[in-house]
């Protein structure tokens, strides 16, 4: 596995999905189970789309005390939990089932409901979790993100107006994509988070990538590029994924 630094980010590249898959799984489980050693609890965001199956599953086999792990998500189509694009089912089949994560613990995004009154369910949920405030942002310990093809993360796609808020919690979002309405975490809690896990795998992911780290900061184009701003991140990536990052 390759390691290095590039902008505010550290990557890990591995030859395949497996690779990436495990050493995705195992940063994350680190960063809880180091969470759980000084708090009674720690909150972990997830993403779906196809991508992160083998990484769900993974995780779900390492030594981690679940019932102390609080699950949430970064985005939600407006979808049935039982719909095969349910972000909620993918985790639910591969990670919450088989890791026997407490249902108590399930912070699902309601994509069956109306997606504005989804978020507005959800973030009511947040809040009454975190115990938040007005004006009060959320704190993940982690936050699991995705890369689409067009380097949108959550459900903010390029040209998205919601990019530019750093106050809101949750919001309800039309994107040119099936299903067009989702529910989507906002930049000001992605930027708050303790940390945060990229995991991007496959050929189909490459311009993406290189976009992200190769083109000026331009997040209204390049929605992933957010979390440069001041933070470390870490991204898990594929040589596919990678391919078209210049050697440093």
């Amino acid at each position: 596995m390759n390691v290095s630094r590039m902008h505010s980010s550290v990557r890990h590249i591995s030859p395949d999905v497996q690779g990436a898959s495990e050493a995705c799984a195992r940063h994350i489980a680190a960063l809880l189970e180091s969470t759980l050693a000084e708090r009674p609890r720690a909150t972990l965001a997830l993403s779906g789309g196809a991508g992160p199956r083998p990484m769900f599953e993974r995780l779900a086999d390492l030594p981690l005390v679940w019932r102390n792990v609080h699950v949430f998500w970064a985005d939600e189509r407006a979808v049935p939990p039982t719909d095969e694009r349910s972000n909620y089912k993918l985790a639910l089949e591969s990670l919450i089932i088989p890791a026997r994560i407490p249902a108590a613990n399930v912070h699902r995004i309601h994509g069956e409901m109306k997606a504005e009154a989804a978020a507005q369910a959800y973030e009511a949920d947040i809040r009454a979790f975190f115990g938040l405030g007005e004006g009060e942002l959320p704190q993940f310990d982690v936050i699991h993100l995705g890369l689409g093809e067009n380097a949108h993360t959550c459900s903010l796609f390029p040209n998205e107006p919601l990019i530019d808020d750093r106050t809101g919690i949750a919001a309800a979002v039309h994107v040119q994509a099936e299903p067009p309405w989702r529910v989507t975490l906002l930049p000001g809690v992605l930027l708050g988070a303790k940390h945060i896990a990229f995991y991007a795998t496959g050929e189909e992911k490459a311009e993406a990538v290189r976009a992200v780290f190769r083109e000026p900061f331009n997040p209204r184009r390049y929605p992933a590029q957010i979390t440069q701003q001041g933070r470390d991140t870490v991204w898990f990536m594929d040589t596919a994924a990678a391919k078209l990052l210049a050697a440093e």
